[in-house]
């Protein structure tokens, strides 16, 4: 079997795709993106593409190694981006030809089916109580938030009592065993982080994500001193020796490697094992489109640190597109319970829906995060 070619698309709301084709007429599905810098992801998948073509795809480790290494520089948000969206699509080439879902050329299932999130709210905290009901109501046993607006690095204390009654409006609303994870996106610098984990710790949330942003991790370990909260973060990490150093400096106690970002499933798989050794969760990051979350299902089926899995079906990022409407097989995602199952059909388990793709392709879509400010005009993080 050979790689004869390859077509990329980027979509509403903001994600990027690859189709790869072989002699056999076999397709593999993959998800290059980077939110905000698809544009320039794609121009390096097809860099990366240019080294693949007339190469059998089911050579996925020494594929992996050749483009990951055989650039002086490596690394870094877009060549991970890239590569993990060609890895994705190999691997979903590969269970096709064999007839077998990616989990079982992966060492087969340590579970049945992966306990799921659901997000309430939007970039800044609003109506999360009713949407939090709703999603209890869906079957959901998990939702996950915004935790704040932008923070300074010392900031007003009303922005702290604000996000501790929105997180105990939730806790009373729909009681004390659903999960509620909460998101500081890395806007919280290290002092207001260590004031907000104090304080949240008594509504016993089920992880406090991205408490600063990814390249202070060696802070993880002092903020984890201020309150018996789950610390979860690794969205911003692009490869198992990003991951390596998180590790090795402690405090964390979840990962959340990005399977668009992080190198794709080859790698996702590596961190995942490398973070039980340290007795450290995966709970992967996967605010994206119906590939990445298929990739993420997959890996997890076999991980058994695997502890839950992020899913963006009605998340506020996909108003008007959505990721049911990118695919044929939307049963894959009828979630049972706040769980979903794990998924048996060949390769990746998704059929994409291509001609909704291309016509969402047309309305070129240049998607970018918003610019915050703090009160003195300064820069704050989103």
């Amino acid at each position: 079997m050979k790689i004869i070619g390859y077509e990329t698309y980027i979509v509403p709301p903001r994600w990027g795709f690859i189709k790869i084709k072989t002699d056999e007429g076999i397709i593999g599905w993959g998800e290059p993106c980077l939110e905000g810098r698809t544009l320039s992801v794609h121009a390096c998948v097809d860099e990366l593409m240019k080294e693949l073509i007339g190469k059998d795809p089911r050579d996925i480790e020494m594929h992996w190694n050749y483009l990951h290494r055989s650039s002086f520089y490596r690394g870094g948000a877009i060549m991970m981006s890239a590569l993990s969206g060609i890895d994705q699509a190999l691997w979903d080439i590969k269970g096709k030809e064999l007839n077998a879902p990616v989990y079982q050329l992966m060492g087969g299932k340590c579970r049945d089916k992966i306990r799921t999130y659901s997000w309430v709210g939007g970039d800044r905290p609003n109506d999360v109580v009713n949407m939090a009901k709703d999603r209890v109501a869906q079957g959901f046993t998990a939702i996950k938030m915004n935790g704040t607006n932008e923070l300074n690095y010392i900031d007003n204390y009303s922005k702290v009592d604000g996000l501790l009654d929105r997180v105990q409006s939730i806790r009373d609303a729909v009681g004390r065993d659903i999960g509620i994870a909460i998101d500081f996106h890395g806007r919280v610098h290290k002092a207001m982080a260590k004031v907000l984990m104090k304080e949240l710790e008594p509504m016993r949330p089920m992880f406090i994500e991205e408490p600063v942003l990814a390249e202070h991790f060696d802070a993880i370990h002092e903020i984890a001193q201020y309150g018996a909260i789950p610390i979860a973060t690794g969205e911003r990490h692009h490869s198992r020796w990003d991951f390596k150093r998180l590790l090795e400096k402690g405090g964390v106690d979840i990962i959340q490697p990005d399977v668009c970002h992080c190198g794709g499933i080859t790698e996702m798989k590596k961190i995942a094992s490398m973070a039980e050794a340290y007795d450290v969760a995966l709970a992967p990051h996967c605010p994206l489109g119906p590939i990445a979350l298929a990739s993420c299902v997959q890996v997890d089926s076999t991980c058994n640190n695997a502890i839950i899995q992020e899913q963006s079906i009605g998340i506020h990022y996909n108003k008007g597109c959505d990721v049911l409407d990118y695919m044929i097989n939307k049963e894959v995602f009828d979630f049972e319970d706040g769980f979903c199952n794990n998924i048996d059909n060949p390769g990746l388990g998704i059929e994409i829906n291509e001609e909704f793709m291309i016509e969402q392709q047309r309305k070129n879509i240049d998607w970018h995060n918003p610019h915050w400010t703090n009160n003195d005009g300064s820069f704050a993080e989103w």
